[in-house]
């Protein structure tokens, strides 16, 4: 049952950053918005999407309103591309972690470079 819903969370998890790049039109999303995961109840009814938007905070803020506002548009989509008796109710969430690690690259490579300079 655990591998028929992981299956099926990167089957949408695919889908839906297809949905997103070729078929959304609002000039309010940003270039670089991508999914970084997709966790489906094993009841199949909901679906929780985790969305990665590059830019400041007030653009991730109005991204992730974009793709509330156009979830009903996505989910039917999906209930078009994926054969499942039923299409799970998405809910879109802000996922951090990529700026997370690009933040914590950054502080590694300052120390690495800091300890460079003391060893001198």
């Amino acid at each position: 049952m655990v591998e028929r819903t992981n299956r099926i969370a990167e089957e949408m998890k695919r889908e839906i950053s297809s949905i997103i790049q070729n078929q959304l039109k609002d000039p309010r999303l940003p270039e670089f918005v991508s999914i970084t995961a997709v966790n489906v109840t094993r009841d199949l009814r909901y679906a929780k999407i985790y969305v990665s938007v590059l830019g400041t905070e007030e653009q991730k803020k109005e991204a992730l309103q974009v793709l509330k506002n156009a979830s009903g548009f996505i989910r039917r989509e999906v209930g078009r591309k994926i054969q499942i008796r039923y299409t799970p109710e998405l809910q879109f969430e802000l996922d951090d972690s990529i700026e997370h690690g690009i933040y914590m690259s950054k502080l590694i490579d300052q120390t690495v470079k800091n300890t460079g300079n003391r060893e001198e």
